[in-house]
């Protein structure tokens, strides 16, 4: 397959939104593990510590870059397959049945991803840009631990993430066992192993970052 068909074709397009779709699998993993330092319960200092470390480490830069530029292909990449799809059934049918097997949320990726987008645009804005102008503009320290509770103890900020993960969880529990559809391995023996995991993962990452809002909004941490 050359590099024009990768990007053209619907196989191509697939493989890609499957190979950068693992590829964000594992940065959210990274992600909820550092997140995760809040719940040390120390007012943030390890976490902060953690924080800088990730914000100022060059090579951490260069693997953001490419994080983002990851980002920016599955997102173009999943539209184009939406839009393909959507144009090769122009006519929409009164009635619509599927089979048991195929689930609402498999049938919704463009609207979730849509949601996932807006909510991580929310999230980029109020945690992501604050670092970025300490770091290049000699701006104020900006302190990730107080930022977190200001925002997740506002309710309609705390609803709106609650919202932008629940859309999330979802997407996940279809993506990722599509990623690895996507990449050819859809062997009998191996499909149901992979979806099991999928699950797993999906609650299990979904649970940790849903807990960082919860755990402020409650009052469990300092």
């Amino acid at each position: 397959m050359t590099f024009k068909e990768i990007i053209t074709s619907p196989v191509g397009r697939k493989f890609v939104m499957g190979f950068t779709g693992i590829f964000l699998v594992l940065f959210l993993i990274i992600h909820a593990s550092i997140n995760a330092c809040i719940f040390l319960d120390d007012g943030g200092v390890f976490f902060e510590k953690a924080a800088h470390f990730m914000a100022y480490n060059w090579i951490l830069r260069i693997l953001e870059l490419i994080l983002f530029i990851g980002f920016i292909i599955h997102i173009i990449q999943g539209l184009t397959l939406w839009k393909m799809n959507r144009a090769a059934r122009p006519v929409k049918y009164a009635k619509t049945r599927y089979t048991k097997k195929i689930t609402w949320y498999s049938r919704s990726m463009g609207i979730l991803g849509s949601l996932i987008l807006l909510y991580l645009v929310m999230h980029l804005s109020q945690f992501w840009m604050g670092t970025k102008k300490e770091m290049y503009f000699d701006g104020p320290h900006w302190d990730l631990y107080a930022q977190m509770k200001v925002i997740f103890t506002n309710p309609l900020w705390f609803s709106l993430y609650m919202v932008g993960l629940a859309a999330l969880l979802f997407h996940l529990l279809h993506g990722f066992q599509s990623a690895f559809r996507s990449l050819g391995i859809n062997d009998k023996s191996w499909t149901p192993l992979i979806e099991k995991i999928g699950v797993a993962y999906s609650i299990i990452i979904i649970t940790l970052f849903a807990l960082m809002p919860i755990s402020f909004m409650f009052g469990w941490l300092n």
